[in-house]
């Protein structure tokens, strides 16, 4: 047991080699935080007895209440292994899906992790995610597979059975890896298929294809987890105890006279050992022998486990003389058998020792990152790294280097903020006395009281001489003045007090941060780099070699700030440090201005932004918050404002109706961020509405079926009800509908006229506009700059790649002679120009598309070119908010099938004719009067003349600009601006359109994956289906009597469904929700009974259950907008309870 210091610590800092930075990830209650205990206890912060109790990385009282880990948190650790010191930085991670972007947050600082299983479990969604966010940070993993002691004491295994079962857990793992090596040689292997193809077009011959995927060349050895690879541990971190195969090979050597390297290579797998010849056999199955790993190391646990729990004195005692252990006697007298299995084993096999050596041996050092994740960090959005300028290409030699040098440039990279209470800082703490400093104390008190003692005598004198003269007097003056003075007193008490309690409350945020290159110093100045900045655009604003201490030039998205105190980050403690070398993490303080959740420091400005972290939960959860007391609103926004600040996955709104909104990534999530805001940030009592829950507005074809599953058309109507008149209603006079649902709408000032139609999109394309948002906003960006004549950066091949490769799909998913030339004629995507909606233009005379930045064509020239981001703007009010209940579209498609704007035309020319005229009328006043001035003053005026006519000359642009100006006053009338007309005229088609056509809400769903056994299966499908949930498969767990069963469920429906679920089944089944897709509900919200068979079956009223009318309801009350709904029925009526009598 190593108790390290401070000085110690710091001084391993600078042995960059002998850093390690990993963290902990697994899928939630699998024992992170409980290893994590066991390797703190290794340096004596904490007692090995309440490892796995105390769970001392989890700080906040509500993750010991509730038994998990919510924020990620991070110690330092020393470790000696044979003549070498290691400083592991180790990061413990919350398991829960709510609070994957903490994984994020930590994954992003390391080099390595430490991936737990559990041996009962085995691989759960969020195992997989999180091999999966390692994979994406290019962070190197090694496996612990926990747990093992539930394998002998629950499930009741044998040896052999626990080995086919941890074995079949180890393939789960690999296959998983697997999975994404393959997906990732296979996108290479693609992008060199493109670059093939375009050197073979050029050259002419036979080409021959080369079928192979390119996955037999490629060598993957190193990334499966194996056993005699020795980065895989098995363990039972509760118990103190975990092992690789290495110590056990190395002790069988001596007692068999095998080599330890041959046993190495045969401890795990189809080996046995034959007894006989002294040698190692293959085949063991198949010769009905035991495993080399059965016979040799599980038999051994499972029989101390064997003994310690009958509590077999003999055969404990022959254990621990035969390993040479010292347990003590309070130990081996213990009620509870598993504190003496936890001495024994905790010294026979320390986990620590294992996990520390494994973590040492086979995970990389800051010194060998590698050249692939660094440009994957430069490389922001769709750059690559050949498109960045010289000056920040060079920067990945000071990343490769990870040097300590003078010259080296800082680079710091903080992944998050988090918030802690001033009291927890070193400098506020109190701190021991020494001897010295209790000596001065105790002679300043003594001299004070001496000269108290002093003041009163000295008092008391010449008041027994003066009392005869005049005592009232002296007397009342003497008691004001005391009084006085106590006031005084009391009031420089009070004001002391109420300057602590301040300085108590207030909370301090700290920025978790790793430093990948140079040395890090208190008091440093440094740039600090916003997500949007650019190198390429600020580095010519900048003088050459300019660092944060000189004055410079405001350039956007950059900063200059002072790094008041680095600490050293020791779980719940923190410790101050004067400097940090590269290749460590620590905490800064005095960034809370300057960083809102994470960005990229530096002393250089070529260096770019960090990649952004990549969160695998999305925010979905909303709720309104607002305070008890009207009065303390400044503390809540104030208080939102820190939350935002302290949580890297929350976000923070004001919508338009003045509603404050926090958005979470679920219930769990939700409940943290409002004890938070309660408790620390506002510390205001707040109401909080009921969830705001999030659907979408689409179109379906027309049904073929009715509500009775009869055929449309061929049953006999009866009676219908005020249908065909309502729909009427709905459109108002000037708007024509076509059969077909064409809508044909003019402008109020009849100056031009519209036609759309609105179309439903196939699910795959609405799917695939989804997936490629972000693609869509660079194509967006890329066309605006196109128009705007602006010289950009040139959009790397990879991404015009990636665009055409998305055209090509968009254009396999819209075939069939609806959609002709569908892809072609895409206008804009919305809402936000990224939705998944699309504007198609088939009018004459209009070429304008979304594919300019393939084609690099330049904005053309129509009488269209003034007035069509009018419509395109309507377009995206229209999808943003729809008629339903104002919630945005999906997987709509609106057509504008005729725009005429003659009229426009005409007065355009007319009214220009007439502007011409009176401006050559106003020239000649002015030339007249220029020839009454002096001399002097016309040369002043040519001479500016001059620079007038050059500067006109040389900005088309601003002419091109006024010439517009223009034309929207002489087309403005009493109706307004006419490009404001088109927008609300574009606007009113497209909801009208859309009315036209069957129209039903979309609703977010979950993924619920619920793990749990037989006996509770049923009341698991109870609470399911009562809350609309899709059972969409159930698969056994092999080995094991649990179930897991994977379903959906509207998010509309999940609030308290976990708690029903725990409580229905006393806690045997819980379920991980994580948000998947959208989904359309079937029903229609509108719909009413026309025919026969809709009577019979629905009643008159129809008044049974419809999903979507309650949801649609619902959120248009809440908005505010008209419901219909019949509050009172039959109000005449006497309706009584009891029975007339």
């Amino acid at each position: 047991m190593v108790l390290a210091s401070v000085g110690k610590t710091v001084q391993l800092q600078k042995k960059t080699e002998n850093i390690r930075n990993i963290c902990i990830l697994a899928h939630v209650d699998h024992g992170k935080t409980t290893l994590a205990d066991c390797l703190i206890s290794s340096n004596g912060i904490i007692s090995s007895r309440l490892a796995g109790k105390l769970r001392y990385l989890d700080s906040r009282a509500d993750e010991q209440i509730r038994g998990i880990t919510m924020k990620s948190s991070a110690i330092s650790l020393h470790f000696e292994k044979g003549d070498q010191e290691y400083l592991i930085n180790l990061i413990d991670s919350p398991g829960h899906v709510d609070f994957s972007s903490e994984v994020s947050t930590a994954v992003r600082l390391c080099d390595g992790c430490i991936i737990v299983v559990d041996a009962v479990e085995g691989v759960c969604p969020q195992t997989q995610a999180v091999l999966r966010q390692a994979w994406l940070e290019n962070i190197r993993p090694v496996l612990v597979i926990n747990k093992i002691d539930r394998l002998i004491v629950e499930l009741k295994f044998s040896p052999q059975e626990a080995y086919s079962h941890l074995k079949n857990i180890l393939e789960q793992v690999n296959a998983v890896t697997g999975a994404l090596f393959t997906s990732k040689v296979l996108e290479e292997r693609a992008e060199k298929e493109t670059e093939t193809q375009i050197i073979s077009d050029s050259v002419p011959g036979d080409q021959v294809y080369d079928w192979s995927a390119g996955l037999e060349d490629t060598d993957d050895s190193h990334l499966y987890f194996s056993p005699d690879q020795g980065n895989v541990v098995f363990a039972s971190a509760i118990d103190g105890w975990g092992f690789g195969i290495e110590p056990f090979a190395k002790l069988y050597s001596q007692k068999i006279g095998i080599k330890p390297a041959v046993l190495l290579k045969t401890l795990w797998g189809d080996y046995y050992l034959n007894t006989k010849a002294k040698k190692i056999m293959k085949g063991d199955q198949s010769k009905g022998k035991k495993p080399l790993f059965v016979q040799l190391v599980l038999d051994n646990i499972w029989s101390l486990y064997e003994a310690v729990m009958k509590r077999d004195k003999d055969k404990i005692d022959k254990i621990i003389t035969s390993l040479e252990l010292k347990i003590g006697a309070r130990e081996a007298r213990h009620v509870d058998p598993r504190v003496h299995l936890n001495a024994i084993c905790s010294q026979w096999l320390p986990i620590s020792e294992a996990v520390l050596s494994m973590v040492c041996n086979k995970l990389p050092s800051p010194l060998d990152i590698t050249a692939e994740r660094v440009e994957k960090l430069m490389c922001v959005g769709a750059r690559t790294f050949d498109s960045l300028p010289p000056e920040t290409q060079d920067l990945k030699n000071a990343f490769m280097k990870c040097s300590s040098e003078e010259t080296a440039p800082v680079i710091v990279f903080v992944s998050k903020m988090f918030a802690v209470d001033s009291k927890a800082l070193p400098h506020n703490k109190p701190r021991p006395l020494t001897q010295e400093e209790i000596a001065q104390r105790r002679e300043l008190a003594r001299q004070r009281h001496a000269e108290k003692l002093a003041a009163i005598q000295s008092q008391e004198l010449p008041e027994k001489a003066l009392c005869g003269n005049a005592p009232e007097t002296t007397g009342k003056t003497g008691e004001t003045k005391g009084d006085e003075q106590q006031l005084t007193s009391q009031i420089e008490v009070m004001t002391l007090k109420t300057v602590k309690q301040e300085a108590d409350t207030k909370e301090s945020f700290i920025a978790f941060a790793r430093v990948f290159s140079g040395v890090v110093r208190k008091g440093q100045k440094i740039f600090v780099l916003g997500p949007k900045y650019d190198p390429s655009e600020s580095l010519h604003k900048l003088p050459l070699g300019c660092s944060a201490e000189d004055d410079l030039p405001s350039v956007p998205y950059m900063a200059c700030c002072i790094l008041e105190n680095l600490y050293l980050l020791m779980g719940r403690e923190l410790k101050d440090l004067e400097e940090v070398p590269s290749g460590n993490v620590l905490g800064i303080g005095g960034l809370h201005e300057f960083v809102l959740k994470s960005a990229t420091l530096s002393t250089s400005p070529a260096c770019p932004p960090f990649t952004p972290l990549n969160f695998e939960a999305t925010p979905i959860v909303r709720v309104a918050i607002e305070p008890k007391h009207p009065s303390e609103m400044p503390q809540l926004v104030r208080g939102m404002k820190l939350l935002n600040q302290a949580d890297p996955c929350v976000q923070v709104l004001i919508q338009e109706t003045g509603e404050h909104v926090l958005v979470t990534a679920g219930e769990v999530h939700l409940q943290r961020c409002l004890d938070d805001l309660k408790e620390r940030f506002a510390k205001i009592q707040i109401s909080v509405s009921e969830p705001i829950i999030p659907f979408r507005e689409t179109i379906t074809r027309p049904p073929k079926v009715d509500m009775v599953n009869e055929e449309i058309g061929k049953q006999q109507k009866v009676a219908v009800i005020h249908q065909t008149k309502e729909d009427q209603n709905k459109i108002p006079e000037g708007v024509q509908v076509d059969s077909d649902g064409l809508i044909t709408i003019s402008t109020p000032n009849k100056y031009a006229t519209l036609s759309v139609r609105a179309m439903p999109l196939p699910e795959e394309a609405t799917r695939l506009l989804e997936e490629n948002s972000d693609l869509i906003r660079t194509m967006d960006q890329f066309n605006a700059s196109l128009n705007e004549d602006k010289k950009t950066h040139e959009i790397n091949q990879k991404t015009l790649d990636k665009i055409q490769e998305f055209k090509q799909k968009m254009e396999q998913n819209l075939q069939g002679r609806k959609w002709r030339n569908a892809v072609d004629q895409i206008w804009s995507f919305g809402p936000r120009k990224c939705g998944p909606n699309i504007l198609l233009h088939r009018f004459e005379g209009y070429k304008k598309s979304v594919w300019q930045c393939l084609d690099k064509t330049t904005k053309e020239v129509s009488k269209y070119r003034d007035f069509d981001n009018s419509i395109v703007s309507g377009f995206q009010l229209a999808t943003l908010s729809g008629p339903m209940c104002e919630e945005p579209l999906m997987g709509v498609c609106f057509i504008v099938e005729k725009w005429d704007i003659s009229k426009v035309e005409e007065i355009m020319s007319t009214k220009r004719q007439h502007s011409e005229e009176c401006d050559a009328t106003e020239w000649k006043q002015d030339e007249d009067e220029a020839t009454c001035l002096s001399r002097s003053h016309i040369t002043e005026c040519s001479s500016e003349d001059k620079e007038f006519k050059g500067s006109s000359q040389g900005s088309p642009k601003s002419s091109e600009k006024s010439s517009k100006r223009k034309g929207e006053a002489l087309l403005a009338d009493c109706y307004g601006p006419f490009s404001g007309q088109l927008i609300a005229t574009m606007k009113e088609a497209c909801r009208y359109a859309l009315q036209a056509k069957p129209q039903r809400l979309m609703a977010a769903m979950y993924t619920c994956e619920i793990m749990a056994t037989a006996e509770v299966l049923g009341r698991v499908y109870a609470v399911l289906s009562k809350r609309e949930g899709r059972v969409l498969q159930e698969e056994m767990k092999e080995g094991t009597d649990m179930f897991i069963i994977k379903a959906v469920l509207p998010v509309a429906e999940s609030f308290g469904f976990a708690d029903e679920i725990r409580k229905r089944t006393s806690g045997l089944a819980s379920p991980q929700l994580v948000f998947s897709h959208w989904e359309i509900i079937p029903s229609d919200p509108f719909w009413v009974p026309t025919t026969e068979e809709e009577y019979l079956h629905f009643g008159e009223k129809a008044d049974s259950e419809n999903q979507a009318r309650k949801y649609m309801n619902a959120v248009r009350k809440r908005k505010g907008l008209y419901v219909d709904e019949k509050i009172v029925e039959h109000a005449e009526k006497q309706r009584t309870l009891s029975r007339n009598k």
